[in-house]
């Protein structure tokens, strides 16, 4: 069922961090990189019963927030309920907010009801810690609500700060109630690159920017002052969002598969390498989304959206997907459209098709 543990910050950058950073970043990579490897059992428990926990009305957004007070016990003490007051505590204001913005995306847009399609309540906890002396460096989707850590504020910034990483969170819930997608190899890459599509749609549609207006930027804002990069990943120009040796140096994503990068199905190769090989499902999206231009969820968004929801399965490769999103835009908008030609011609110019 989907992932094992679907993080923000993918484990190459903080095995860089474990390795290249001072003695309190190493601290905290290995800190955070724990809390990880505890949370990936406790995903699989809560994967299965979250929606039957968790259900709403149809049609009824439902935001609760929880403090986890720099612990690891969750969810934590309630602070802030749908429609209740706004906090002095940016971080819960902020998981409140954008939370509902995905809500209402994926409402308005496709008309979907929540994570699961059936009205899951929306569960976040700010300020988790896995070792409460140390800042806990990510944010996740547990299989049942959203964790925020806090950043150390010296090489991340709070988690809740950036709208396309919670849209990127919460849509591994969706594919987790869709697609399902297989967290290793290049299953896991889509699964991860789906996560970075409606991620980077909440934002555009949020900023009412057009394919050609938006920065195609996942986590714009996250890496903290001194840091040298500008965000976690470019879907534009895959391997161009950070080059830090904090990070083991230059960002790995390839932008075709000439350049698959290939590793071991195992925690220390990124399962598979699904945070690097995902740059190149990512590209071909940002392809097609300029092709059609103008705002890129009402087309491109809607065939990537059919496909995840109708054609995509859990063992899906990036061919089959590429075949998957075809024959969702010629479902959407005819076999010989514009549509249908730029999808097939978007996969072709990454090399997958």
């Amino acid at each position: 069922m989907g992932c094992p543990f679907c993080s923000i910050i993918p484990a190459h950058m903080m095995r860089g961090l474990a390795q290249g950073g001072d003695e309190a970043q190493r601290s905290r990579a290995l800190s955070t990189m724990l809390g990880s490897h505890r949370l990936r059992g406790q995903r699989d428990m809560l994967g299965a019963l979250g929606a039957v926990a968790l259900m709403t009305p149809a049609g009824v957004k439902r935001r609760t927030i929880y403090n986890a007070q720099e612990e690891s016990a969750l969810p934590g003490t309630l602070v802030r309920g749908e429609g209740g007051a706004k906090s002095k505590d940016v971080t819960i204001n902020e998981a409140y907010d954008y939370s509902g913005v995905v809500y209402d995306f994926y409402s308005k847009v496709f008309e979907r009801n929540s994570v699961d399609d059936r009205g899951m309540r929306l569960d976040s906890s700010v300020h988790f810690r896995e070792d409460p002396t140390e800042p806990f460096d990510n944010a996740f989707w547990n299989g049942s609500q959203m964790i925020y850590g806090d950043g150390d504020g010296k090489t991340f910034q709070r988690f809740t700060k950036c709208l396309d990483v919670i849209g990127h969170e919460l849509t591994h819930g969706i594919t987790q109630y869709e697609a399902g997608l297989a967290y290793h190899g290049q299953s896991g890459a889509l699964n991860e690159s789906f996560s970075d599509v409606f991620g980077s749609l909440v934002k555009q549609w949020k900023n009412k920017q057009t394919a050609a207006k938006a920065d195609w930027l996942i986590g714009a804002g996250l890496l903290a002052k001194g840091v040298n990069g500008v965000a976690l990943r470019s879907m534009k120009a895959p391997g161009t969002a950070y080059d830090d040796p904090l990070f083991g140096g230059k960002d790995p994503q390839p932008g075709d598969m000439k350049h698959y990068v290939k590793l071991a199905d195992t925690r220390a190769g990124d399962n598979g390498g699904v945070h690097i090989n995902s740059g190149i499902p990512n590209r071909a999206f940002y392809l097609l989304a300029v092709e059609l231009s103008g705002f890129a969820w009402e087309k491109a968004g809607r065939i990537w959206y059919d496909a995840l929801c109708n054609r995509i399965r859990s063992n899906s490769t990036f061919k089959t997907a590429a075949k998957a999103t075809v024959a969702s835009a010629a479902s959407l908008f005819g076999s010989t459209s514009n549509e249908a030609k730029a999808t097939t011609a978007a996969w072709k110019e990454v090399g997958v098709l």
